[in-house]
């Protein structure tokens, strides 16, 4: 079920990114000619061809989950798509990447278990948050390119002092309240969702998880500093990886206090 799950999301990613592609063509035949569609690799209807065929099987694999599951991708896929279609070169292009982040830990968690716990709905505002962040670091890594072209998003329009500035604002109160919020197992005898995995191990994987992804945020949000693109990218991608190990420790730790209850 988890692979199936994992599978379906990443089909869903394949779609948006590969309607992503057919939108910025022509900006991408300026600014990235190694990508698929400006180099001849793809034309842009195997694009179009991609981002549907990916998309009908992303929902179908959820569907197997049951219709409340597949809704919820859908919500995200269809934000996936505003995003390339409409707001990606506007003011709010930070706003689909925001909402959409919590349909992951939602979709993988329903799709599982059938039902989203109690616990779940205080980390919807704190990923959202972090989403707003993850956005605005996305933007910084494509600044100068962004700023060449008609692509005047928040970023651009900010500038790269204040976008900096905004994005930490948004990531470090969204982390605090993660890491502060998140449930903490207690004793008691494995049940439920704890049966599937030791209490122990749960806990540590709480831990650890939180602890690096706190340590990851942090790095890759000192890497977003730097004056090449090429660091501040791989800054925007620790990022998002601490922010999924938070959200992994959030998890962890739902589980494992449902166990112990």
């Amino acid at each position: 079920m988890a692979l199936r799950l994992a599978l379906s999301m990443l089909a869903i990613q394949a779609s948006i990114g590969a309607l992503n592609d057919h939108a910025d063509r022509a900006r991408d035949a300026a600014e990235k000619p190694r990508k698929p569609i400006p180099s001849g690799l793809a034309s842009p209807a195997d694009a179009v061809a991609l981002a549907v065929a990916s998309g009908i099987a992303g929902l179908a694999l959820s569907l197997a989950s049951g219709v409340a599951t597949m809704l919820v991708i859908s919500a995200g896929l269809a934000l996936g798509y505003v995003y390339d279609v409409w707001l990606s070169r506007g003011p709010w292009s930070w706003l689909p990447l925001a909402l959409a982040l919590p349909v992951v830990p939602i979709h993988a968690w329903l799709g599982s278990t059938g039902a989203i716990p109690d616990g779940f709905v205080a980390l919807v505002p704190a990923t959202v948050i972090a989403g707003a962040g993850l956005a605005l670091a996305n933007g910084l890594v494509d600044l100068e390119r962004d700023a060449r072209s008609d692509r005047a998003g928040a970023v651009v329009r900010l500038g790269s002092a204040r976008a900096w500035w905004l994005h930490a604002a948004f990531l470090m109160p969204a982390g605090l309240l993660a890491v502060f919020l998140a449930p903490v197992p207690g004793p008691g005898v494995p049940g439920g969702l704890g049966a599937t995995m030791p209490l122990e191990l749960l806990g540590a994987l709480r831990t650890w998880a939180m602890t690096g992804g706190i340590i990851a945020a942090a790095v890759g949000s000192a890497a977003l500093r730097a004056r090449r693109p090429a660091l501040r990218e791989r800054g925007w991608e620790l990022e998002a990886v601490g922010v999924a190990g938070i959200g992994l420790g959030w998890l962890a730790g739902i589980a494992a206090s449902a166990g112990s209850s």
